[in-house]
């Protein structure tokens, strides 16, 4: 082995991580570092971008991850500002802490999917279908987490249960919002599609079980990372 190879062989593998990704980290570093402190007013969407180098779409995923974790508030027609300088110990999605849409969405979702796949009409597969195959193929975050939202609401429609389809269209936005969020820190992106994917397997061979199991491993693994990032960020407190 010459010089250059032991050298290479030192050396830690680069991550590649996403405009996003490295726009909140910025702003979140210089939030937690004082740079910005708690009360100041962040630049507007189109300086941050300018700034940064990216489009307005980047820097607002970034900025509602920043105000999931409790770091950030926007005010309406008056800007985002700094409003702690550490993050909260559960996300913040909008009307719903991130700990109760999880404790509620397993209740909700697995009988949905299982209904789903014995009552689900030709068109109403051909469109989840549809939804799942442009996530698959889709490179910007913010439409993939808007088609996230799209298919488990068309599940729910799928079941023909009011109920459920009522629920799932009231947390819809909620739902996006912690999918952004736990994209955007934990790059669950590819392995939500595959276990979208084994979802709708289930439910267009009509195998009701299959679908609830396959729901139920997809909501754990959800969980799994919300875990992950408020014990990361209740570590961050300490």
């Amino acid at each position: 082995m010459n010089l250059s190879d032991s050298w290479t062989a030192g050396q830690q593998q680069i991550v590649r991580v996403s405009a996003a990704e490295a726009v909140f980290t910025a702003i979140k570093g210089a939030i937690e570092s004082g740079r910005l402190e708690v009360g100041s007013k962040l630049s507007s969407e189109t300086a941050l971008a300018a700034q940064y180098g990216v489009s307005r779409s980047v820097v607002r995923e970034a900025l509602r991850s920043c105000t999931a974790l409790g770091l950030t508030a926007t005010q309406t027609g008056k800007g985002t500002f700094v409003i702690a300088n550490r993050p909260q110990q559960d996300l913040t999605l909008g009307q719903f802490s991130a700990r109760s849409l999880m404790e509620a969405r397993p209740h909700i979702e697995v009988p949905a999917a299982e209904f789903a796949a014995t009552r689900r009409s030709r068109e109403q597969l051909e469109q989840m279908r549809g939804i799942v195959d442009a996530m698959g193929e889709e490179d910007d975050p913010e439409i993939w987490v808007t088609l996230d939202g799209a298919f488990h609401t068309a599940i729910a429609t799928a079941s023909g249960n009011g109920v459920f389809e009522r629920i799932v269209h009231d947390i819809r936005d909620a739902m996006v919002n912690q999918s952004e969020t736990i994209n955007l820190l934990t790059g669950r992106r590819l392995k939500s599609d595959a276990e979208h994917r084994l979802i709708l397997e289930a439910i267009t061979r009509g195998d009701s079980a299959a679908a609830g199991k396959a729901m139920a491993i997809h909501l754990h693994a959800v969980d799994d990372a919300l875990n992950l990032i408020i014990g990361e960020t209740t570590h961050g407190n300490r």
